[in-house]
């Protein structure tokens, strides 16, 4: 996975592997986190929104099973 730097006061970087739906996420506060089972739909929507940090507040974190790394 290679990680991507994105524009949000919440994520600092993601990745996304839609092979294995895993979704990689680099936390600005600390914490790296890898979300599964994330469709690759999900995740489409996610980029496309107008805030990742919110997206992932609502849709993403206590919806999908996570390992911190």
């Amino acid at each position: 996975m290679a990680l991507r730097k994105v524009d949000s006061s919440m994520v600092y970087a993601l990745d996304y592997d839609p092979k294995a739906k895993t979704l990689e996420v680099v936390f600005r506060k600390g914490g790296v986190f890898v979300y599964h089972g994330v469709p690759p739909a999900e995740y489409r929507r996610m980029m496309n929104s107008g805030s990742i940090g919110s997206y992932m507040r609502d849709c993403i974190i206590g919806m999908y099973r996570k390992d911190k790394l």
